[in-house]
């Protein structure tokens, strides 16, 4: 156990390692007026000692040196030191050695003459990004909160409040990221911005759904203006959908996607209500559920029966294609563990001999189900920043970073979207029901329902909104913003249980305003 003598460190630490030490004062003294203290030393040995006697924030290190190479002090520095950045500082131009050093992860090489500036770039690189990306997200979001707030206030079509979505989601990833501390007045511009949304679905949503613009994009129209024009080009496509999948979410997985492919960032909106039977089916048959209910009814399962409401998928999309007058060959695959991805990547020549296939991965939505119930899994996810790193390890991880890029090797197209998002749910609205009603607590169907009308988004004649209808006096309720639905029975302790947990179905922007991304492989 190496003991470390933490006396006065308020200034970030340096130890320069170098035979010719005299020639560097220039370097050090520059530092040293940059508010930085340095300590230097002539050989290896001597570093590999002043390590084990007190904490630097950086080293800097010549390869060239009697006595032991400097390559053999930063193995040595390496056994007992592992995170400390070390950066060689050279003559020497050798690429063996500069693999060998790299091999050796260090944080950064450089060839002498060097420049102060390059000494103070790396320094900055390396120990004060994260304070200075957190000052600039400072100065950028306390900018752009004014522009926010009034376009928050401005929202007037479907396009503006996808682009304030998007603005948001961007700025909640960056201040998330560096735990900043402006991150309360963003989560209240976003509450600010969801009230506002749920004001204007209640009031545009029906015209949404009538709007005959192609640039109203919504659950049942992705297949007709999205996939098939790409199929109408001669593409091979596949379609994935990644269920619960948020527009945060692609912004932490976009980088490594990006190595691959060129994207078009799009994004349409989900039906009500958000929810895989209703707006998954709806997606596949191209059709709103009250149109599913009427033209297919062995293929919709009602709220009540016991049985799964989304095991017509296949048939849903088999049916549109067919309606469509399209021909091609497509396969849908739905994925809900690892071993059935694995297999699924090694079977891709099988999926190469269809034009379309469509691919359902269930994680997302596991995960926020498993965040529900368990409490492991609540401490490993308590923030959106975790949730999204829970995401975003897992696609890293997952067989489907191996299938994208089979499929930019072979020029296919992708797209990657999901039926609805989730929110995250914080204040509890009392309702009353019988038994009849369904479980979601985010949305209600039923007959006899007491309510704060004033609270919620009521549809009382379902079939004019393009929904089933169980019965004659059945009605919808949706919960808006991060409200959710309990009952007055066990009140606190259901509101203890959901509080903060990751809900869909209801008025929201992440639930509704979804991620759609088409692939072309670079």
């Amino acid at each position: 156990m190496h003991e470390f003598k933490y006396v006065g460190m308020k200034k970030t630490r340096f130890l320069w390692v170098d035979d010719e030490i005299d020639l560097l004062k220039p370097y050090i003294l520059f530092l040293e007026e940059k508010g930085y203290e340095v300590e230097s030393v002539n050989n290896g040995h001597e570093a590999i000692d002043r390590c084990r006697q007190t904490h630097f924030d950086m080293i800097f290190l010549d390869e060239h040196m009697p006595g032991i190479s400097g390559l053999e002090t930063l193995t040595r520095i390496n056994d007992f030191l592992p995170d400390t950045p070390v950066v060689m500082v050279t003559k020497s131009e050798d690429e063996g050695i500069m693999d060998k050093a790299i091999g050796k992860k260090i944080a950064d090489y450089l060839i002498k003459p060097v420049n102060p500036n390059q000494i103070l770039m790396t320094v900055k690189k390396h120990l004060d990004k994260n304070e200075i990306i957190r000052e600039a997200n400072t100065v950028n979001y306390r900018d752009e909160f004014g522009l926010l707030s009034t376009e928050i206030n401005s929202c007037a079509s479907p396009a503006d409040w996808v682009s304030l979505y998007k603005k948001l989601a961007h700025w909640d990833v960056e201040l998330s990221e560096s735990q900043h501390p402006m991150k309360e007045l963003l989560e209240m511009q976003y509450a600010e911005a969801n009230n506002a949304f749920g004001k204007s679905v209640k009031q545009h949503y029906l015209s949404w759904l009538q709007a005959t613009d192609k640039q109203m994009l919504m659950s049942h129209s992705v297949f007709s203006d999205i996939v098939f024009p790409l199929l109408d080009r001669g593409d091979k496509v596949f379609f994935i959908l990644i269920d619960n999948f948020r527009f945060d979410q692609w912004l932490v997985i976009k980088d490594r996607v990006a190595q691959q492919f060129t994207y078009a960032e799009g994004a349409y909106f989900s039906i009500l209500p958000t929810a895989t039977h209703y707006a998954r089916n709806a997606l596949f048959a191209g059709l709103l559920p009250g149109e599913i209910a009427e033209s297919y009814p062995q293929f919709w399962v009602e709220e009540g029966e016991e049985e799964s409401k989304n095991q017509f998928e296949e048939e849903l999309l088999a049916a549109q294609l067919k309606r469509s007058g399209r021909k091609e060959p497509f396969s849908y695959r739905k994925i809900n563990n690892t071993q059935e991805a694995e297999r699924l990547l090694n079977s891709f020549s099988v999926l190469e001999q269809k034009s379309l296939n469509v691919l359902v991965y269930n994680f997302i939505d596991m995960l926020s189900h498993a965040r529900t119930d368990s409490t492991m899994i609540r401490e490993l996810a308590p923030t959106e920043a975790a949730y999204r790193s829970l995401t975003r390890s897992w696609f890293l991880h997952s067989p489907m970073l191996g299938l994208l890029q089979k499929i930019a090797e072979k020029g296919y197209r992708a797209v990657i979207t999901t039926d609805h998002g989730t929110i995250r749910v914080k204040n509890a609205l009392k309702i009353v029901s019988d038994k009849s009603t369904n479980t979601n607590l985010r949305y209600k169907l039923g007959k006899n329902m007491e309510y704060d009308a004033k609270k919620v988004f009521e549809i009382t004649q379902p079939a004019q909104y393009g929904l089933s209808s169980p019965n004659l006096s059945s009605r919808y309720v949706f919960a808006t913003s991060n409200d959710f639905f309990v009952y007055p029975t066990n009140h606190n302790q259901y509101v203890s249980h959901y509080e903060n947990t990751f809900q869909h179905g209801g008025i929201s922007m992440e639930e509704m305003i979804v991620p759609l991304i088409t692939l072309q492989a670079k």
